[in-house]
């Protein structure tokens, strides 16, 4: 089987979910407004620069997780995916994983956003097979720690290859979906990298390289 891999943000849905779920806990009065708006916002900057400090922003973005008990972090969870996940989800994306679906590929989503934000989201498209970072659970509690390496940039490689190596699968013939630049080692990785509503550095790549460029946006 040929495995077609999507990035989530920016690409199966039309905004960042790591970004907007901190923006509901703001709105949500959950988290510190002025201090987590800005600290969010700014960590959505360099992540679009490509200079984001990954354990930094993992270590802000997974402390809420460690002050709150699971079933409220859950409920809160189900919300922010009703109110402001829901609506950015795209049909075009529907219909990309649908035709990988109907050829008989595996379905897989790599995305840099934590597994506790982006698990319900992938559940969404029907996608059986996630790699994200995950957040430390213990004795039924975040901890705002992480396990293993973060899944980001070179670590969607290494997330991959841990992967590929307890399954029967290989990347012969694989796809790779992506909007931005912090995904070029990957999408340099498979056979057929598709580039989606791009952010202006890889779409300079993309058309030096001459990868496919699509659109996804309703």
């Amino acid at each position: 089987m040929t495995l077609a891999i999507f990035d989530l943000d920016n690409t199966l849905i039309a905004n960042d979910s790591d970004y907007l779920w901190g923006q509901f806990l703001v709105d949500k009065g959950i988290v510190d407004k002025d201090y987590y708006e800005a600290a969010n916002k700014k960590f959505y900057e360099d992540y679009k620069q490509g200079t984001l400090d990954i354990v930094e922003f993992l270590n802000f973005s997974l402390a809420p997780l460690a002050q709150h008990d699971v079933e409220s972090l859950y409920r809160w969870r189900n919300e922010f995916v009703e109110e402001l996940i829901k609506p950015i989800t795209l049909t075009a994306a529907h219909e990309l994983v649908e035709k990988h679906r109907r050829q008989g590929d595996t379905l897989m989503v790599i995305t840099a956003t934590n597994r506790f934000v982006t698990a319900p989201i992938v559940a969404l498209y029907g996608i059986e097979h996630l790699l994200a970072t995950t957040p430390e659970l213990i004795d039924g509690r975040y901890t705002g720690r992480f396990n293993e390496t973060p899944c980001y940039q070179k670590g969607k490689i290494t997330h991959l290859n841990n992967w590929l190596a307890n399954s029967d699968e290989t990347l012969a013939n694989s796809w790779f979906y992506s909007d931005s630049h912090n995904d070029l080692p990957l999408l340099s990785l498979v056979d057929n990298p598709v580039v989606v509503d791009p952010d202006d550095i890889l779409r300079q790549h993309a058309e030096n390289a001459g990868w496919p460029i699509i659109s996804l946006r309703d």
